[in-house]
């Protein structure tokens, strides 16, 4: 077994325990009578499904890199920080999280680029740009999911801004800096095409 084939099974264990999570705290949260963290944990299986029906709908396979950081970030959002209440204790956690979904974003953003790549099967990778679209791609992503709190915050009545642009514009930069974090390392990978897709 290569490398490769190991972290992709490692990987499903983590998918796997995370589901055996979700199914745990919905049936207790139930149980409870807590109807917001029902509905988180029934939403985590909801998103972890949905990574694999996009994935199987566009063909793409995750590099177990990407996949594993996608599923840290799940854990961490959806269970320590939602379920378990860990954003009274852990200071800072919400930034936290920014930063690394900017990590994130941007390797999302190089996996789209080498699939639109292929698809134009050109002859050279133009890593420089591969990496500056990434980047791109993670900052506007930022923005994007704080245009979702936005518009949920007013029209639900949550306060997932906290009512304040400061926070708001935090977030972004967060996400920001953590994205630009991740250059070197997109760089050295785009330009030895070492993320396969």
């Amino acid at each position: 077994m290569d490398i490769r084939n190991r972290k992709d099974a490692w990987n499903d264990r983590f998918e796997l325990a995370l589901y055996i999570l979700a199914v745990v705290c919905f049936v207790y949260f139930l149980i409870r009578g807590n109807p917001e963290k029902v509905f988180h944990a029934a939403l985590t299986m909801f998103v972890l499904l949905g990574i694999r029906l996009v994935a199987r709908w566009t063909k793409t396979a995750m590099f177990p890199a990407l996949r594993f950081s996608v599923l840290l970030f799940l854990f961490v959002t959806m269970f320590v920080a939602k379920q378990f209440g860990f954003y009274s204790v852990i200071p800072y956690l919400d930034k936290i999280e920014h930063l690394f979904s900017g990590v994130i974003l941007s390797f999302v953003g190089l996996l789209m680029y080498r699939k639109m790549d292929q698809a134009g099967q050109a002859a050279v990778v133009n890593w420089r740009l591969a990496v500056w679209f990434s980047l791109f791609f993670a900052v506007a992503m930022a923005g994007c999911w704080e245009i979702f709190e936005f518009t949920t915050d007013r029209l639900f009545g949550l306060n997932s801004q906290n009512g304040s642009l400061v926070d708001t514009m935090m977030d972004i930069i967060c996400g920001t800096v953590g994205a630009a974090a991740s250059v070197p390392f997109l760089a050295k990978e785009a330009k030895t095409e070492r993320i396969a897709i």
